[in-house]
């Protein structure tokens, strides 16, 4: 049956792209630690080296503007979701050291490769004034489309006896049948600019540069060491963790959006600054905590905190020229991700020594964010990029 014209819009795509997403991707997650020790027989070291093959990818985003001397950045999201979903699919075929390695690089340069685009693909076809509370709409629909993916799991396993082979093929097989379904349904939409087919780093871009890496960094303390911190010292079980997921999906779900469009109302530079007072007081709570419900809260509070983040893509969309976005998403999803590759081994020692210690720096990361928000200026644009040009102008006009 064929998509009915009123709906077949960039906004709507966008939306059902953000949807299949962490429908698939979740699972994989959801089921990764079970099933690489059960069938594959994982140590640390395994797993850990799954983990940085993972993020490689991401680490090499900016290669994604070699790919579109070939291919539309619409047609790129489409078969980078594809990729995910046979990835995923094809995860329970290959229960081994090296198989799992490969489905994992094959999910995950999918993954990567379409956040990244889809990053580009919004900030061109989103006005700016409706871009955060179009983006906090986008949370809500991959926080539904999570708890969608948490539920069935919980339900296909614990009450079907679902293998975890027919678990990944289902939900690897639905993604790929609504990805071509997409792709069938709807119209290739024109690009506002045409885009630089360069790697480019713009002096005028270095604060958005700075605040992208210092995100990458408090996000690889929350993913990796918050979720430990409740399991080695707090002995939460499985189930409890997976409550603290459900927990904060839902609150994304119910004001993601509402989040967005305050975020529109005001500028980046306060609610980044408010985002970031709140971050140095959480990490320093972390480092001190000692009861396992508080410690519980604090993980709820700190995954809001996320939707703020917004904050930084809404900013970089006001200050970039419209035919940098496309090279500029690359660039910034590797500058998040050099994080990803470095923070987790260093910290990692640390831990062993104190584990109060990471979330210090953490709270390190954030002061050092907001100390940058102080050079944001007011109104940013293009040419107006920071607080220095701002006062420049200023002064000029007077």
């Amino acid at each position: 049956m064929p998509l009915n014209s009123k709906l077949r819009t960039p906004e709507n795509l966008l939306l059902a792209m953000a949807f299949i997403m962490p429908l698939v991707f979740s699972v994989w997650m959801a089921l990764l630690n079970n099933f690489v020790v059960e069938k594959a027989n994982f140590t640390g070291i395994e797993i850990g080296l799954l983990q940085s093959l993972r993020e490689v990818p991401g680490f090499l985003a900016f290669t994604v503007i070699y790919v579109l001397f070939f291919i539309k950045e619409q047609k790129l999201a489409l078969i980078s979701l594809g990729l995910t979903s046979l990835g995923v699919a094809a995860t329970g075929f290959f229960p081994s050291v090296v198989g799992l390695y490969l489905t994992t690089i094959i999910m995950s340069v999918g993954f990567h490769y379409f956040e990244t685009v889809n990053q580009s693909l919004t900030l061109q076809w989103i006005n700016k004034d409706k871009t955060a509370h179009f983006l906090g709409r986008m949370l809500s629909i991959k926080s539904i489309a999570s708890l969608l993916a948490f539920s069935s799991i919980w339900l296909l396993m614990e009450y079907f006896s679902w293998s975890y082979k027919s678990t990944y093929v289902l939900f690897g097989g639905i993604a790929l049948l609504f990805t071509l379904f997409l792709v069938v349904s709807f119209p290739h939409f024109p690009q506002p600019a045409e885009q630089t087919r360069k790697l480019i780093l713009r002096k005028r871009y270095w604060l958005f540069y700075a605040l992208t890496f210092f995100s990458g960094a408090r996000r690889q303390i929350f993913v990796v060491f918050a979720g430990f911190l409740m399991v080695e010292k707090f002995l939460y079980s499985v189930a409890d963790v997976s409550a603290l997921f459900l927990i904060n999906y839902i609150f994304n779900w119910l004001f993601a959006a509402k989040i967005g469009k305050f975020i529109g109302k005001v500028s980046e530079r306060s609610v980044l600054r408010f985002e970031y007072i709140g971050l140095v007081i959480l990490f320093i709570l972390y480092g001190l905590v000692e009861n396992a419900d508080i410690a519980a809260v604090l993980y709820v509070i700190d995954h809001l905190f996320f939707a703020l983040a917004i904050a930084i893509k809404t900013y970089f969309q006001k200050i970039a020229l419209p035919e940098d976005i496309a090279a500029s998403a690359g660039v910034s999803f590797s500058i998040n991700h050099i994080a990803a590759v470095v923070i987790p081994a260093l910290l990692g020692m640390v831990w062993i020594i104190n584990s109060s210690w990471v979330f210090y720096v953490g709270a390190g990361f954030a002061f050092c964010s907001l100390l940058l928000t102080f050079l944001m200026p007011y109104a940013p644009a293009i040419g107006n990029e920071f607080r220095a040009k701002e006062k420049i102008a200023l002064e000029q006009a007077q």
